[in-house]
């Protein structure tokens, strides 16, 4: 039985059947350019073509506190659809992410991607001096990268390219 499924699927393409790519649902709110889905459940941070195929992947952080961003101070990450407005080179910004240790130097790692969420003109996709936070909830409200990986995300996005929120499990 498995390999008459297998015989199946290697033949459907041949038919002129193609399966729908992971995440074509989304393409009705880009316009035809690459743009960027982050899943908050799995904590990943996809790149995706015009095509809805994945480009690539990166393992991410988003907010502590689950649910949409409302209020500055909620910990939590926004959901929706957004757009990067500004490429902004964080090298030497600091945070005080008051855990007692002061200010830390190079918080947001190399780049800040700035979102254009209403209301909150500090949200993005950065880099950290965390790595070991990737992959658990832990900002207060960003999408942290590792900084080679905001390095790489950085050199393949541009203004205007769209980045969809994933909203959390409730």
């Amino acid at each position: 039985m498995k390999k008459v499924l297998f015989l199946l699927l290697a033949l459907l393409p041949a038919l002129g059947v193609r399966a729908q790519a992971p995440f074509a649902k989304y393409l009705n709110q880009v316009d035809s350019a690459p743009f960027i889905v982050i899943d908050k459940e799995a904590l990943k941070l996809t790149l995706v073509d015009a095509q809805g195929e994945a480009i690539k992947e990166y393992g991410c952080s988003c907010a502590i506190n689950y649910g949409a961003k409302k209020v500055r101070g909620d910990h939590k990450t926004p959901e929706g659809t957004f757009k990067i407005n500004e490429l902004l080179n964080a090298k030497g910004l600091s945070h005080d992410f008051k855990d007692g240790k002061g200010p830390v130097k190079d918080a947001y790692g190399p780049w800040f991607l700035r979102l254009d969420v209403p209301g909150f003109w500090d949200i993005g996709i950065h880099g950290t001096p965390f790595p070991e936070s990737i992959g658990t909830r832990a900002t207060e409200g960003c999408i942290r990268l590792r900084n080679e990986d905001i390095l790489d995300l950085k050199s393949r996005v541009k203004l205007g390219t769209v980045v969809i929120i994933l909203p959390d499990p409730v």
